[in-house]
């Protein structure tokens, strides 16, 4: 018998049904659908895991070129000033045009970071920096060094704004000072070790030779930037629009906590640049008379700067971020003070104590900075920047040209002065919390 016929046109390319009833469901499948893989969100680098070791060396390797580059002639200015002939506040700007230069590149390079990424930033820094860095000692003249050291500093510009932005964007926020404060022990280690191989160097074999090395130190320690820095993972490009830029620079400038860091940066940098320039002029005219080389090996003590500045975040927990840096100060001024003895081993502890307060106080700010700014952090990081080698450069030139008019004690007072500004500030800040949470108080009673 032939099959029944159901009454509905059968179209081309349809296929019958096998089973005699056509309205059977098809039987289920017992095993599970296989579940779409997860995709889990990238977790921000923290302590202990892999990223954040690689991370931290890669930010550590680059701050110690930094410094190493930015501060390689200030073991060297009396070898520069005899060089060349010329005085104390002459050779010193072999110092500040390269932090002056640096203050003023670092903004308008922070805004190409937030086109172009940080980690291209810092490394295109680092290259063209390694690069001048190799020329300068073949400077013929004072002129022509001085030149050479500015387009450096513009160059290394790149490297702490950007750095200070990645760390925000790819750290946990708890982990956030601690990453900071490798980044500036880093610094401390480059500042160190540049004016150490440069001051044996030109003891051996002239302040050329010093710079030769300290060169060559850097591009090693570029390369290793450039292996082990981990991809960003957080940064989103922004658009390069003059006008944002403005209006975010100058909301960061309306903000009277990010006004009070500036300020404290720049400060703390003047007693850092005037003690740091000066001192090698100090210990080499009598009574030490020490030569090039353990003059160079004074700038040891900054291993203290390294210990307080990886122990500025614990600092912080205990004590609070006015608590830290009122103990930074402290502790400053304590070694300023010491530092006016005519006796080689107080003049040690002097600097011990200045190095300590310095990187400590400079790891707070800087963390600070950081976390307040919660849009435009390159930005709000290049003014602190711009503040703080602005300060270098006031602090290097003041302090030379008051050791050339009445010596040591002089300079001592410059960087005495700029303790006072910082407890000032601090102590505004105080003042202004206070008054904000009785407001704060007075508003919630009121509704």
């Amino acid at each position: 018998m032939p099959p029944a016929h159901t009454g509905a046109p059968v179209k081309p390319g349809a296929s019958t049904p096998s089973s005699p009833l056509p309205y059977e469901a098809p039987a289920r499948d017992p095993r599970p659908a296989p579940r779409a893989p997860e995709r889990h969100a990238p977790e921000r680098h923290a302590p202990g895991r892999p990223g954040y070791r690689r991370m931290s060396l890669a930010l550590f390797a680059a701050g110690l070129a930094t410094f190493a580059l930015l501060y390689s002639t200030q073991a060297l200015l009396p070898a520069i000033s005899a060089g060349f002939g010329v005085t104390a506040g002459q050779a010193s700007w072999t110092v500040s045009a390269a932090t002056g230069s640096l203050a003023l590149f670092v903004l308008p390079l922070s805004a190409l970071s937030e086109r172009f990424g940080r980690t291209r930033m810092m490394t295109w820094s680092l290259v063209v920096a390694v690069a001048v860095g190799l020329l300068v000692p073949f400077a013929p003249n004072l002129e022509w060094l001085v030149v050479l050291r500015a387009v450096q500093g513009a160059a290394i510009a790149g490297v702490p704004a950007s750095a200070m932005a990645y760390l925000a964007e790819e750290v946990r926020p708890k982990a956030l000072v601690g990453a900071i404060g490798l980044f500036v022990a880093g610094n401390s280690i480059g500042g160190m070790s540049g004016r150490v191989v440069t001051g044996w160097a030109a003891q051996a074999w002239g302040w050329r030779a010093g710079l030769t090395a300290v060169g060559l130190m850097a591009l090693a320690c570029a390369v290793a930037f450039l292996v082990l820095l981990p991809r960003a993972r957080f940064f989103r490009p922004a658009s390069l629009d003059p006008r944002a830029v403005g209006r975010t620079v100058a909301g960061h400038l309306r903000d009277p906590l990010l006004l009070r860091l500036y300020g404290i940066g720049a400060l703390f940098m003047t007693v850092f640049g005037a003690v740091y320039t000066v001192i090698g002029y100090r210990l080499i005219d009598e009574p030490f008379s020490l030569g090039q080389g353990v003059v160079g090996s004074i700038f040891l003590v900054y291993l203290v700067g390294t210990v307080s500045s990886a122990a500025a975040g614990g600092l912080v927990a205990r004590a609070g971020r006015r608590g830290a840096l009122y103990l930074a100060v402290t502790t400053t001024a304590l070694g300023l003070l010491l530092s006016l003895a005519d006796s080689l081993a107080a003049i040690l502890a002097g600097l011990v104590l200045i190095t300590a307060g310095f990187f400590a106080g400079h790891a707070v700010a800087s963390a600070a900075v950081s976390r307040t700014a919660t849009t435009g952090r390159a930005q709000a990081s290049a003014l602190y920047q711009s503040a703080y080698y602005l300060g270098s450069s006031a602090g290097g030139t003041l302090g030379a040209l008051a050791y050339h008019a009445s010596g040591w004690a002089a300079t001592v007072g410059i960087a005495l002065l700029a303790v006072v500004g910082v407890v000032a500030i601090t102590l505004w800040g105080s003042h202004a919390a206070r008054a904000e949470r009785r407001l704060s108080a007075v508003a919630a009673a009121a509704r």
